[in-house]
């Protein structure tokens, strides 16, 4: 009994961790920039971290099967500029519309190469990063390409003294929570994350709910392209370079697991919240800007570290409980 009780000490404790590196950080960004714990300042932290959180919601979906997609940032770089090479004449409002199927599409090319070719995740979206960016990099010729009025715009656009990006965040969030939450598609995702083999013994077509969820994080990488294209007003060569690990990041720091089975969109929020605190501390006060890569890596690193132990211990707590209590 002591044992278990140490373990779920430990468990209570890893749980947790985000949330009091989170608090450290605060309290400390806080000592040193005194503008840092201003409403302003959380306001623009939110903004920043939209696409961060949009991206990293759709990530959620694939690493809730066990999955991985390496390619979001070519798919946001890939979406985005074709949005903003054709579709500048076009009217107000079919920027976002476009950008999701755009999105979609690249995400289902995933979805059919790993479902039907069986090709492993890792392999078949490192493979499509590279082939994304390149055609983006084709198109565009390598330079740098202005957004059109309707994305600009938006960028600058605030309802009710809350910034656009923050709408279509939570507007994302909502509708993926309740699917993930009240959903029979939700329940079977998380199925299929825990023990696939069951999943399809109980009924489950585990090849269409793996081929949905490269959907749905294709989906989501195409909006959260435009959503931080509209906050740069432009695409360079480098947009979207190395989104994937942040995004990432943020979802397993909320408590999704690279094993599968576990987590939510809701503690994917909060991890992109976290990594974007970073950032910002770090630019209010005055920090080497080369440092901002080795503390993103250094939270990645935690963030997987955690994971890993916070797993080993629920396993060795439920083997503890298929034991069988003896009779009194």
């Amino acid at each position: 009994m002591r044992g278990a009780g140490a373990a779920r000490a430990r468990l209570l404790l890893l749980q947790n961790a985000p949330l009091l590196l989170f608090l450290v950080l605060v309290a400390i960004f806080a000592s040193l920039s005194p503008n840092f714990l201003t409403p302003t300042n959380f306001l623009n932290v939110l903004t920043q971290s939209a696409h961060i959180a949009i991206i990293a919601i759709g990530m959620t979906f694939v690493l809730l099967i066990a999955g991985i997609d390496l390619s979001v940032g070519a798919n946001m770089y890939a979406s985005c500029i074709v949005v903003a090479l054709y579709l500048k004449t076009w009217p107000v409002g079919w920027d976002f519309p476009v950008v999701a199927a755009l999105g979609l599409v690249f995400g289902a090319v995933n979805g059919l190469i790993v479902t039907r070719l069986r090709v492993p995740a890792f392999i078949t979206t490192l493979s499509t990063l590279f082939i994304g960016r390149a055609v983006a990099l084709y198109l565009s010729n390598v330079k740098m390409v202005m957004f059109g009025k309707g994305v600009l715009l938006f960028g600058r656009t605030a309802y009710l003294g809350v910034p656009s990006a923050i709408w279509v965040f939570a507007a994302v969030f909502l509708v993926a929570w309740v699917t993930l939450r009240y959903t029979t598609y939700g329940r079977q995702v998380y199925a299929v994350g825990a023990d696939p083999e069951a999943a399809a013994k109980a009924g489950i077509n585990v090849r269409a709910i793996t081929f949905s969820v490269y959907c749905v994080c294709g989906l989501c990488a195409g909006i959260g392209g435009l959503v931080s294209g509209s906050q740069v007003a432009a695409a360079a060569s480098t947009f979207g370079f190395n989104k994937e690990f942040p995004v990432i990041a943020a979802a397993v720091l909320g408590g999704t697991s690279l094993f599968g089975g576990r987590g939510g969109v809701a503690g994917t929020v909060f991890g992109a919240i976290l990594i974007q605190t970073v950032e910002n501390g770090l630019v209010m006060t005055n920090a080497d800007p080369y440092v901002y890569p080795l503390i993103v890596s250094v939270i990645i690193f935690v963030a997987v570290l955690v994971d890993s132990l916070r797993t080993d211990i629920l396993e060795r707590l439920e083997r503890r409980k298929i034991r069988v209590e003896p009779a009194t």
